[in-house]
């Protein structure tokens, strides 16, 4: 198995490329697929290690999945095999993946009960899954934990509609929550509600299955139960971090870049976020046109203050997208202060950038002040680990920007969230290959 991707750096990449489809709308999408026995056809599937873990998990349960192309499956679950939910292969497979979570609303609302092992998952900080467990608490749900086998089994047989005030606007405790209330008794109102384009998307096709749910965009849902759900077809956005890795990307080496269909409307504050670091984009149509620019300045705020850039809950600043802004910044003209609230470790890989030359102060585990060399200086090649699936991709822009061989190991983390990276970056004229 090749492990590891060897990059010679600092040459300028050309072209044209598409982001995959988003992998954090699929996780949701795909486990809504539970909530009929009807036939789904989603389609812009992304091709990554964490979507195609959970498809295989659904035809482990019984849900008949066909894969139309390579990006397009049917789903359908007519039968559903309840004694797998205690088996040793569902602890195994489903405790391994952070997005088996998303399986226990549909199966709550559908079937009153579920089993779910302790999930695992990236080593971003603690992330709690509270939010999800208090939310089918509300609606009625009772949770054993079994500590001898590591499973939660949760009884679910009399769900009702509730007022829901949530204690973070959790993306995926609220799409769990929106999917165990579709079809439980009476009238759900969540309050603090995720509002990212994924979730309007979950919702857009809910409804489209039969589902009532209003409010949609903003932070304040209230779902009317329906008895029963049926099928539809539906396509994915284009993953909005792969877009903005991708216009890092351009910036750092200095490249020429056109990223196709965007979905513009929907990428909410990051285009503009790039623009305060100086980089130029354009759209065009729903493309992103990145020009050759050899500097970059950042912004300082109006009085003339250090720019900081934060992450917050959508429509604010999307925090998967911090470390590539941060890796950005250190060749920008001009400093910047990166402050990541909702994790954290997302920022321990400034080490490596370090190694590599950058001018970084890491002022705490939450907040990096990034001093930008302007090109004058440029970032040398060295051996790094990925940490996680984020800064890998940081630390692989960082390798085609600097000068000299770099070896990026553990690149498994860089695969669970960006399909066939190597070939999409050689098209563009990256010398980058697995050793």
């Amino acid at each position: 198995m090749k492990n590891a991707f060897e990059i010679q750096g600092g040459k300028k990449l050309k072209g044209e490329i598409i982001p995959q489809g988003a992998k954090n709308e699929a996780l949701q999408i795909i486990s809504a697929v539970l909530l009929t026995g009807e036939k789904m056809t989603i389609s812009n599937i992304p091709d990554i290690q964490d979507v195609n873990k959970l498809i295989e998990l659904l035809g482990d349960m019984g849900v008949e999945v066909n894969r139309i192309s390579r990006d397009t499956c049917t789903f359908e679950a007519k039968e559903i095999d309840q004694d797998f939910f205690n088996s040793e292969a569902f602890k195994t497979k489903g405790g391994g993946l952070r997005g088996s979570i998303m399986i226990l609303g549909p199966l709550l609302a559908r079937f009153g009960k579920a089993s779910i092992p302790k999930p695992g998952g990236d080593k971003i900080g603690r992330r709690r899954l509270d939010t999800h467990f208090l939310g089918f608490e509300k609606l009625g749900a009772r949770f054993d934990y079994n500590p001898d086998n590591g499973f939660y089994n949760v009884d679910a047989s009399n769900l009702q509609g509730t007022y829901i005030l949530l204690d973070e606007a959790s993306v995926t405790g609220t799409a769990n929550i929106v999917m165990a209330a579709v079809l439980a008794k009476g009238t759900t109102t969540i309050y603090n509600a995720a509002c990212e384009p994924y979730l309007q998307q979950l919702c857009k096709m809910l409804n489209r299955m039969g589902a009532k749910i209003t409010g949609v965009g903003s932070n304040l849902l209230t779902i009317e139960g329906v008895t029963e759900l049926g099928g539809t077809d539906h396509r994915m956005l284009p993953d909005m971090i792969e877009i903005g890795s991708f216009i890092g990307l351009a910036a750092m080496t200095g490249s020429e870049i056109t990223i196709k269909d965007v979905h513009y409307d929907e990428l909410g504050m990051i285009p503009d976020v790039f623009k305060r670091l100086g980089i130029k984009l354009e759209r065009r149509g729903d493309d992103i046109y990145i020009p050759s620019q050899d500097h970059y300045e950042i912004d300082t705020f109006i009085d003339g203050s250090l720019l900081t850039v934060a992450d917050a809950p959508w429509p604010g600043f999307t925090p998967d997208l911090l470390s590539i802004v941060l890796v950005v910044a250190t060749q920008a003209k001009g400093s910047v202060l990166i402050h990541q609230k909702m994790f954290e470790s997302r920022l321990f890989f400034v080490d490596k950038l370090l190694d590599m030359g950058a001018n970084i102060i890491l002022c705490d585990p939450h907040r990096a002040t990034v001093i930008g060399l302007d090109k004058m200086v440029q970032l040398r090649g060295i051996s790094m680990t990925s940490p996680d699936i984020r800064a890998g991709v940081s630390l692989l822009i960082a390798a085609l920007s600097a000068q000299g061989q770099s070896t990026i190991y553990n690149i498994e983390q860089i695969e669970r969230g960006y399909q066939n990276i190597d070939e999409r970056l050689k098209a563009l004229g990256a010398d980058i290959k697995r050793v």
